[in-house]
């Protein structure tokens, strides 16, 4: 019972390799070595080796990378292997030769001192026990011990036991370490692979997704050029988590550089990507987003074109400190058809800054208190003359501070600032 608590603790191959020797040394054998076979067409692989006398880990180790591992034979129970006794005894002896050779010297018998210690760790009995999981033997358990020494049939028993409990846990963390390249995979397919560099103007981005393994959740951002002077910027959460907050998630940033790309202006780009969230019927979620396009001007300043679609309000930051925002709200994508959406249009003069993040920001909770839209806007006004990396930056650590606890919501912090001019 308490192995397969022990084994059913983790997901992780390297600590079930690891559980699985350190159950066996010294309880059950002397020594231990751990073969796994990664598919079928694939030969067994020397995993993990564990002796109780850790000088002699090396060596052993050393000796059954040497010889040909035993064979993956499916039939339940332990049967005897006599290789590494045999290679064990033969490396002695061939050092032993060697050294006779050399004549008399103040180094000789080193190597064949190491070389008996390895000889008497495995010159007892060696016993393999196939580890199958799944009516596939994934790879295989081998026990030795000292010279002249037997394994009791009730051990035997007990290691079968283990065998079968080892090839499951080990074969489960196949499985999610599988699933989680998978899904890494994925999940960096739904950011963008990079951020332009737009002439003039300062950009940075923060995203953290919450839960273990997640490297997207279901916030998203995106930044691109659309023509010639004119770039196109997003920032969106879709509802739940999951595959199917992924696929909008997918959805949404592909349509947005596709649509603007083609032309069309923010609402129309946004309507049009409502349709197609709808057309998804039962798997559709809605999404607030935030799109705007901005172009950066010959004087300096940058202007910007903005639709905020359900999504926290944008924010920006004068010169001299005060905090306003940057659009009005208007009704999320996913939930009506008929949209009638409309741009409105902002100047950023040089030192202003634009903050766009997602309610993983806002929502930040400590019990009853939340920071909300009033907190963020005190902690953005603390940031005149930073840059755009310094104010996202302080933005994160006053929500890492505001609770103790994780966050426990996916966030995402976008920032553009427009760098004031030289003075001449």
């Amino acid at each position: 019972m308490e192995a397969s608590d022990l084994l059913a603790g983790t997901l992780d191959r390297d600590q079930t390799l690891a559980l699985m020797a350190q159950m066996t040394v010294p309880t059950l054998a002397t020594w231990c070595a751990v073969y796994t076979i990664a598919d079928q067409a694939s030969e067994p692989y020397l995993s993990y080796v564990l002796h109780e006398d850790e000088e002699r880990i090396d060596g052993l180790k050393a000796l059954l990378s040497k010889i040909d591992p035993p064979e993956p034979v499916p039939t339940p129970g332990a049967r005897v292997w006599t290789a590494p006794g045999e290679a064990a005894h033969q490396a002695a002896l061939r050092t032993s030769m060697r050294d006779l050779g050399r004549g008399s010297s103040p180094h000789l018998g080193s190597g064949l001192g190491t070389t008996l210690s390895t000889a008497a760790a495995v010159g007892g009995e060696t016993v393999v026990l196939p580890l199958v999981a799944r009516n596939r033997v994934i790879g295989m358990l081998t026990l030795g011990k000292p010279s002249d020494d037997h394994f009791r049939q009730e051990i035997l028993e007990l290691a079968e036991d283990l065998s079968r409990r080892a090839a499951l846990a080990l074969d489960n963390a196949r499985l999610y370490s599988e699933r989680m390249a998978i899904s890494r995979s994925l999940q960096r397919s739904l950011l963008p692979p990079g951020l332009p560099q737009i002439p003039g103007v300062e950009v940075e981005v923060i995203y953290r997704a919450a839960g273990e393994g997640n490297e997207v959740g279901g916030d998203f951002y995106d930044l691109f050029p659309i023509r010639d002077g004119a770039y196109g910027f997003a920032i969106g959460d879709v509802c739940g988590t999951g595959p199917e907050a992924a696929a909008v998630t997918g959805l949404a940033r592909h349509a947005l550089r596709l649509l603007a790309r083609e032309g069309f202006g923010g609402p129309a780009v946004l309507e049009r990507l409502n349709a197609a969230i709808l057309d998804e019927g039962a798997r559709s979620r809605f999404l607030t987003l935030l799109y705007g396009e901005l172009w950066p001007q010959e004087d300096g300043s940058a202007l910007l074109k903005v639709v905020c679609a359900g999504h926290p309000l944008p924010l920006r930051l004068r010169q001299d400190g005060t905090v306003e925002p940057a659009a009005e709200p208007q009704p999320l994508l996913g939930v009506m058809e008929d949209l009638e959406l409309y741009e409105q249009t902002i100047t950023l003069d040089p030192g202003d800054v634009l903050l766009c993040v997602t309610d993983g920001i806002t929502e930040r909770r400590e019990g009853t208190r939340m920071l909300g839209d009033d907190g963020l806007t005190d902690v953005l006004a603390t940031c005149t003359g930073l840059t755009a990396g310094a104010v996202a930056a302080r933005v994160l650590r006053a929500v890492e501070r505001f609770a103790a606890e994780p966050a426990s919501d996916d966030m995402a912090i976008l920032s553009m600032r427009i760098p004031e001019q030289p003075r001449h």
